[in-house]
Order: C-alpha cells, then structure tokens, then sequence
C-alpha cells in the first residue's frame, strides 16, 4: 500500500513539473509574439508562467535552453508532415496533398511557433539558431533513413539503388521545401484564398520534386 501511495505521489510531481514546463514555454511563445528570444528576459517568463523566478531552473538551465525546447517543440507538426511526404515517395500522390494540408493545419494552429522558428533561424541567440539548423537536418536525415530501411513497395524500388548522398540531398530538398512553406504560410494564413493559393502553388511544387526523384538517374 505505501508503495503505491509513493508511485502516485511520484507520478504527481511528475506531472505538476511537466505542467509547469509547458507553463514556461507557453508564456515564452506569448511573449515572443514581436520580439526576439534575446530581447527576452527570465524574469519576465517566470511572472507570465506564474512561477517565482528560482523555480525556472528546475526545468531550464538558461534562457538559450528554454529556446531550444521551443524549437523541438515548434517543428513537430513539420515532421509529421514530413513523414507523410515518405509516404507518398513510395506510394500515392494523395499523400503529397495530405501532407500539405497536413502543415497548413499545423501553421494555422500554432502560428506563434513558427513565427518563433522564422524570426530565431537568423536571430541573435547562437544555440538556438544552431537547434533550428540541427533539427532540419534531423529531419531530413530520419527522412533519409525512413526510405533506406522502409519495406518498399514495387513503385518505389528505384530507392534502394540510390546512392546514400543522392538520398539525403532529396530529402533536404523536401524539408528546406516544408519549412520555405512554412514562412510563407505565415503571411497569408489569415486570409483564406490567398491561403488556398499558395496551398496549391507548393503542393504541385512538392509534387514535382517527388516526379524529378521518380525520375533521378544520379
């Protein structure tokens, strides 16, 4: 019986600080809304989170380090659409348009986080810059490796005589592709045919990125 009442006092802490990090990265995305992560101070996230200053660094060793947590959190729904782009290189072309549709949602749901990617990619604060870049170039490399080690069907077997180099250059065309769509969005997502517009534009320009890869003889 103890055992059990310290396994759900356990679980409950647990709880209570991941809901007190999301706190701080929520607060953080609210307060970024026009303004850079180094203009930024802890001070003032701890009082948007509403939580006294010292307990910050129970979650986040600095303000850089808060950035990065943003970053890996902001690019999520753009792997999500990524892994659906795999898809539709071995397969359908309905996935093509599905993962456009896909991150459109994503943006149009989560525009402060992909403002926070947008204005940081060139920003002033060096190890988040360098997140950004490191996990586009994770996302195209999980792509890469999705595609060697996947059970590919019939239509997509000219994959396995690629060289690996030519592999990863596809795929990072299709993530700089997935984030270019991304900063775009983020002009027009407020307004709905201009939205449906570029929605068509990148996905027939994703699907012809997709046919020059059906087509490569690297």
């Amino acid at each position: 019986m103890a055992h059990t009442r310290e396994g759900a006092e356990a679980r409950g802490r647990a709880q209570r600080k991941e809901l007190t990090r999301q706190a701080l990265l929520d607060a953080a995305l609210r307060l970024l809304a026009d303004r850079g992560l180094s203009s930024l101070s802890l001070r003032e996230v701890t009082r948007a989170a509403g939580i006294v200053p010292a307990a910050f660094y129970r979650h986040f060793d600095d303000m850089g380090q808060l950035g990065v947590a943003l970053v890996e959190q902001s690019l999520g729904g753009m792997r999500g659409a990524e892994r659906m782009v795999r898809v539709g290189l071995t397969g359908s072309d309905e996935l093509i348009e599905q993962s456009m549709a896909a991150l459109v949602d994503d943006v149009r749901r989560h525009p402060e986080g992909y403002r926070f990617l947008a204005r940081e990619r060139y920003g002033g604060v060096a190890v988040v810059r360098h997140a950004i870049e490191e996990e586009l170039q994770r996302g195209a490399d999980e792509l890469a490796a999705d595609l060697i080690h996947d059970d590919l069907n019939a239509t997509a077997g000219y994959l396995r005589e690629w060289p690996a180099e030519d592999l990863r250059m596809a795929t990072a065309l299709i993530a700089n592709h997935m984030w270019q769509t991304a900063a775009a969005l983020l002009e027009v997502i407020d307004n709905p045919v201009a939205t449906a517009a570029l929605r068509d534009r990148v996905t027939r320009q994703l699907r012809l990125i997709v046919l020059g890869c059906r087509n490569w003889r690297g």
